[in-house]
């Protein structure tokens, strides 16, 4: 299973994509365009290659052509050339070079979704919300996404300008130096109270054991079994299915975290997890999201909220419920294919939606960054409705008012004066403090 394509940047629509890989041969359809289609194709195809005002490669208009086809679905699908599809391979072991940043487009312009802790994106001051309006004095407005990806990738050590508009103020440059990027994406901290911090920054292939050895290390700190956790997934745009799973997994007792339902009965699966396998089952939780916590962070929000494992803080999340199949075409690259959509233990769709929090906590106005609203899944082109829920159950989750809020600076979060970590953290206190009252009368 892996996740979208990200080596210098991530070039999709959205948030990170929960990916499933299949096999493909070139050929083997059941059904497919017409003659009279495919010689349209075709015919289009020769015509730009000779009369075009310059020189075009055929095999570069069969890639845009894929491209535009699989692009105009949703913003989720794409197709990869031979060396897209490497490079996001590459990517699953959490390992590569570039900058550190997440981007989506807006208005045309590349907007960057979120740099990534401690790469040099994070370093030069990049914030959710902001847009790229040129790299290296070149306007970038309209290009295509990919081709702002390749732009950004370079060598390690060699430096790059980014022209960045930010809310109201003027554009201002920023010039970072490229890097191999090793994302670290679990840290922890040991709080008052015998209350541990686990934030998890994206589901990447180490994820799970990287959770494991800061839990365990948490436990080791404290001198005793932690009293509660807050398991931060703020500003985490997803990844690897599995990790989600296996994560989920240290917290329930067993039974479902996820369902998967799709066009073919093939498609449809339930991801459970074993009874035995949680390392961390029955003290409180607190889970913290906002809009950019995405995609396989919903998966885990949504099964410790079904499941009344966690109690849910912060603001409504992206609401990325669909799953994206990779298609490997036999050294021709990969199609990347929207199959299915996700839900959670109680039937609820997350597509358009999001997770909706038990308890609503908004960063204050001055952690939060100056002007930007994220995009949301729904608000995306092409995005798909949320179906409802499964087997016709009432879904009470459409009714509650959706709160958006710009989220808060990277640079705030799981610090001292980081105010959403300290609602949770004194949330848990109470409840702590309740549990103890009750034990004594």
């Amino acid at each position: 299973m892996m996740k979208n394509p990200r080596v210098a940047v991530t070039a999709a629509a959205a948030m990170s994509l929960v990916l499933l890989p299949v096999a493909f041969a070139l050929g083997a359809r059941s059904a497919g365009p017409s003659p009279t289609d495919l010689a349209l194709i075709d015919g289009v195809i020769q015509l730009v290659e000779r009369d075009y005002v310059r020189p075009v490669d055929a095999h570069e208009l069969t890639k845009d052509a894929l491209k535009g086809m699989l692009n105009r679905l949703d913003p989720h699908s794409d197709y990869m050339d031979e060396q897209e599809f490497r490079e996001s391979q590459a990517d699953i072991s959490g390992k590569f070079g570039g900058l550190g940043i997440e981007i989506s487009q807006q208005g045309g312009f590349p907007k960057v979704i979120a740099p990534i802790d401690g790469t040099p994106a994070a370093r030069a001051g990049l914030q959710p919300g902001d847009l790229i309006v040129a790299v290296d004095g070149r306007n970038v407005q309209g290009e295509n996404l990919d081709k702002v990806v390749r732009i950004l990738r370079g060598r390690p050590g060699t430096s790059v300008k980014l022209t960045i508009a930010r809310g109201d103020q003027p554009p201002f440059v920023v010039s970072i130096t490229r890097s191999i990027i090793e994302v670290q994406t679990v840290k922890a901290k040991l709080q008052p109270n015998g209350i541990g911090y686990l934030r998890i920054t994206e589901f990447a292939a180490e994820t799970p054991k990287e959770v494991k050895k800061a839990l365990n290390d948490l436990r080791l700190e404290a001198g005793a079994p932690l009293k509660g956790l807050v398991l931060d997934l703020r500003n985490d745009p997803g990844g690897l299915l599995t990790s989600a799973v296996a994560i989920a997994g240290d917290f329930l007792k067993g039974g479902t975290v996820v369902t998967i339902r799709g066009r073919r009965s093939a498609d449809n699966q339930s991801y459970q997890v074993p009874p035995n396998g949680a390392i961390f089952a029955d003290a409180p939780m607190v889970v913290l999201i906002n809009g950019a916590s995405a995609s396989a962070s919903e998966i885990v929000a949504g099964a410790l909220q079904d499941r009344k494992r966690a109690t849910i803080m912060g603001t409504q999340s992206f609401g990325k419920g669909s799953v994206q199949t990779v298609v490997p075409l036999n050294g021709h690259g990969a199609l990347r294919l929207t199959t299915a959509l996700y839900y959670t233990p109680g039937g609820r769709s997350i597509q358009g939606s999001g997770i909706t929090p038990d308890v609503v906590v908004e960063a204050p106005k001055e952690q939060q960054i100056a002007g930007v609203i994220l995009p949301h899944e729904s608000e995306l082109r092409g995005a798909f409705r949320n179906p409802g829920a499964l087997g016709g159950r009432d879904d009470k989750t459409t009714t509650v008012e959706q709160r958006y809020s710009a989220p808060i600076r990277a640079d705030l979060i799981g610090t001292d004066d980081d105010a959403q970590l300290k609602a949770a953290l004194d949330y848990l206190a109470r409840n702590l403090g309740k549990a103890a009252e009750q034990k004594k009368g």
